[in-house]
């Protein structure tokens, strides 16, 4: 993790750690942790809003990889999110959060992957995302979760 944070820092200006709000447990807010991927000053949207031009040469392998995703071992740690569970949203995503209220999302822990991302269903669908979430929590077990992984 030292090391892409090392070479964030040296191919592009701003931090290497980006952090953002998301919609977790009960429907409270916290801050997600991510290795920034985007050029700084740009707004700041769900991922399958942003514009290649928006994202580094760097980010662009870290998304494609998901080595991203490696700061939110940090979330795991302070309880935020699990490992498997329904992807958190941003708070700006009300359509999401309002398809996810009607499904009970929220009574589980968010997760750094899902049973929704492995089944290339992303945040540009708001209620069928919150249909897998839902088929997700209805499945869930630590079987599963492996089968996920």
């Amino acid at each position: 993790m030292v090391l892409i944070w090392l070479l964030i820092k040296m191919s592009s200006k701003g931090p290497g750690i980006f952090t953002q709000n998301r919609i977790g447990l009960k429907g409270k807010q916290f801050k997600l942790y991510k290795f920034r991927t985007m050029k700084v000053g740009t707004k700041n949207m769900g991922t399958h809003f942003a514009s290649s031009s928006d994202i580094t040469k760097f980010g662009s392998f870290l998304r494609r990889t998901k080595l991203d995703e490696l700061p939110q071992l940090i979330n795991i740690l302070l309880g935020d999110m699990e490992l498997i569970g329904p992807r958190p949203g941003l708070p700006e995503q009300q359509e999401l959060t309002d398809f996810r209220n009607k499904k009970n999302i929220y009574d589980v822990v968010p997760g750094v992957t899902g049973y929704a991302q492995v089944n290339q269903v992303d945040m540009s669908a708001p209620k069928i995302l919150a249909e897998w979430d839902n088929r997700y929590i209805k499945m869930r077990s630590i079987i599963f979760d492996l089968s996920i992984i």
